[in-house]
């Protein structure tokens, strides 16, 4: 019979990108959307960005965490991983939470793409004045 591992769940957002990270004991494999975590995400500081909570918190290595994220490009992906990876730590052990907040890991990043405008060309740039 197998043992009910238990998982710790969370959901990170950033710009248009979600995430949703499931934690549970193990080696310290990331898988994202079914690849390796280095096949994946190309840019090494987006590495890096998702491996944050886990070097801040010295947990490298004894966590696998099986992630499944849409929507966005890369850096947004990244920071949506990073804000999931932390709550489900936190889930974790609550005990997490005062480092991961004073490093600013649990803070949901409000910034999104401004709506483009009738009348420019972009959200605040006009098109090209001519006089004559």
């Amino acid at each position: 019979m197998a043992t009910m591992e238990k998982l710790f769940y969370a959901t990170g957002r950033r710009k248009t990108s979600t995430a949703r990270v499931f934690l549970k004991p193990g080696k310290g494999s990331v898988t994202v959307n079914g690849e390796k975590l280095d096949e994946y995400m190309s840019r090494l500081q987006s590495r890096m960005v998702v491996m944050q909570p886990f070097d801040l918190l010295t947990q490298t290595g004894k966590f696998d965490a099986n992630i499944t994220v849409c929507g966005g490009g890369e850096a947004g992906q990244a920071g949506a991983i990073r804000l999931g990876i932390s709550r489900a730590l936190q889930a974790f052990n609550p005990e997490f939470r005062a480092t991961l907040k004073k490093a600013g890991y649990l803070t949901r990043d409000p910034r999104m793409v401004e709506r483009k405008k009738y009348g420019k060309s972009g959200a605040r740039k006009r098109y090209q004045y001519s006089k004559r």
